[in-house]
This record gives structure tokens, C-alpha cells and sequence, in this order.
């Protein structure tokens, strides 16, 4: 079932089938918008192209672009220069939603909270062993 929505975009209502997040009339201008990008990219002069330079030639938004990077709509194998920024720290990356120096850090961040919490085991079994004291006199 559809649900009404206002376009992010112009603020119009549209039905919202889970689709597009824009109406029908500025999905439209986007589409023309990407087929403008596209041409400009193809050019081989325009491939290596940075997102900076993109949005100076072709008018198109920075977060369209990083847009159609996710979506893979813009495939950085064929254009190196584009990608779209990490959730943490902003660095343009291709992959995933973290660059590969926040990986990275997760990781050993991740690596060092398993060595404190096996280091935490150890003491508490330690701590639970029974000592039995057999004294006689």
C-alpha cells in the first residue's frame, strides 16, 4: 500500500511505494541530471574526474553523486576519483559505509576490547578455584 509523502526536494505529495524517496517530476530532472554526469564521465579526459570537478562542469549536487556511487548507478572502477564519504570520519571510500583507516581502527579497537574481556575471564576463574586446607594438629 502507497503512502503519502512530501517530496524531499520541490514539497510536493507524492505516493510513496518505497521506489524512489522524490516524486515522479524531480525523479525525472534527476535521471536527465545523471544522463548529463554520465556523458561528461565518458569523455576520457572527464574519468578521472573528482567529484569536485563533476559538480563544477555539470551542475549536478554532491550528494546526487554519492548517491549514485551507493547505488552503484557510478562505478569508481571505471571513474578512480569518485566514491562517497565514510560515516565517520568523512574520507571519500567505495566500499561499505566505513573507509578502509576506520576499519581498521574498529578492528583493533575490537581486537583489544577480546584481549581485555579473555584477560577478565581468566582472573574470574582463577578467583572461583576452591582451596581446601587440610590441617591436622
Amino acid at each position: 500500500m502507497a503512502e503519502v509523502r512530501n517530496c524531499p526536494k520541490c514539497n510536493e505529495f507524492f505516493n510513496y511505494i518505497g521506489v524512489r524517496e522524490v516524486c515522479h517530476k524531480c525523479a525525472q530532472s534527476e535521471e536527465e541530471l545523471y544522463q548529463i554526469v554520465y556523458r561528461f564521465l565518458r569523455k576520457r579526459e572527464n574519468r578521472a574526474a573528482t567529484v569536485e570537478r563533476i559538480v563544477e562542469a555539470t551542475g549536478a549536487e554532491e550528494e546526487l553523486l554519492y548517491k549514485w556511487v551507493r547505488k552503484g548507478r557510478l562505478q569508481p572502477a571505471m571513474f578512480p576519483n569518485l566514491g562517497y564519504p565514510c560515516d565517520n570520519c568523512g574520507h571519500l571510500t567505495t566500499t561499505g559505509k566505513l573507509c578502509t583507516k576506520c576499519q581498521d581502527e574498529l578492528k583493533a579497537d575490537l581486537r583489544t576490547f577480546e584481549a581485555a574481556k579473555e584477560f577478565r575471564d581468566n582472573v574470574a576463574d582463577r578467583d572461583r578455584v576452591t582451596y581446601h586446607a587440610d590441617r591436622k594438629r
